[in-house]
């Protein structure tokens, strides 16, 4: 197959990761060379996930503050547009609570939208420049449509023409790769959603229906709770239905309420080993 990067995209509950997981089994079963980065990869080669970002003033005064942990700090760091980026869920249990508190202000996904957008785009622009050179696909669960929506729309309640161009500098960013976008639907989203509801943990629960509520499109909305929140994704799922259509990159939509693990593995085969080069919507 000629592309080297597979966007797995839905919403919750739809089986974005089941989807990422059968897409990796049909590649490596046709002998076809991918890694699968899935949602909260700390090593994730083009997303941001657990990483701070600190301007140079920032930096030396994190530094000054906790210079116990001077060498452990600098050791996880690199340097990059202009500041420091500190992957801080990968240093040592001994760190204390307070520099977590202090250090999750500035991850890359609390930050406002502008710097968020701008050290995010970046990252995908190097991942593609790296990834061109070489055979590998690269599977990406969730976080091309997924993270603009959710930290534009919902966090900050960004205006839609601001959250699509987001996408759309992701999509230019990439498109060396010739990737293909697979968009997982469900025909009833309160179904789906009370599924995941009561799949995941409650503390998945909670802090999900918080996440949506109680900030940006949630907050202005005056939603609350799980039927408060279900109308935050009826919203995204929308947002997300304008984007997809101004999309260039090969895409497809594929039907997942069945939920049949074999009949969604023998589509995404069809879409993908038979026919590889087949453009538009499924």
């Amino acid at each position: 197959m000629d592309s080297k990067l597979i966007l797995i995209e839905g919403l919750p509950g739809s089986g974005k990761s089941t989807t990422a997981r059968l897409v990796h089994e049909v590649l490596m079963q046709k002998g076809i060379e991918s890694e699968l980065f899935c949602e909260g990869d700390l090593d994730h080669p083009a997303d941001y996930e657990s990483v701070a970002f600190f301007e140079n003033d920032e930096w030396h005064r994190l530094l000054g503050e906790y210079s116990s942990f001077r060498d452990q700090i600098i050791e996880k760091s690199y340097q990059g547009n202009n500041g420091y980026l500190l992957p801080y869920k990968k240093l040592g249990p001994d760190i204390p609570d307070t520099f977590y508190e202090k250090v999750f202000k500035n991850d890359i996904y609390e930050l406002p939208l502008d710097q968020n957008m701008k050290l995010i785009i970046k990252n995908w622009e190097r991942f593609s420049n790296r990834a061109a050179s070489g055979k590998k696909v690269h599977i990406f669960e969730c976080c091309f449509i997924q993270n603009p929506v959710t930290v534009g729309m919902i966090k900050y309640g960004a205006p839609p023409i601001k959250v699509r161009n987001y996408v759309l500098a992701l999509e230019n960013s990439v498109k060396k790769l010739n990737p293909i976008l697979i968009y997982i639907s469900q025909d009833n989203l309160d179904f789906s959603f009370k599924k995941a509801l009561k799949e995941r943990p409650q503390s998945w629960s909670e802090g999900f229906i918080n996440y949506y509520t109680n900030q940006g499109y949630g907050k202005k909305n005056h939603l609350s709770g799980a039927e408060g929140t279900l109308k935050v994704l009826k919203a995204r799922r929308q947002a997300e239905e304008e984007i997809l259509k101004e999309l260039s990159i090969r895409k497809a939509v594929i039907n997942n309420s069945a939920y049949d693990e074999h009949s969604h593995k023998a589509a995404l085969e069809n879409l993908l080993i038979n026919h590889p080069t087949k453009k538009g919507n499924n």
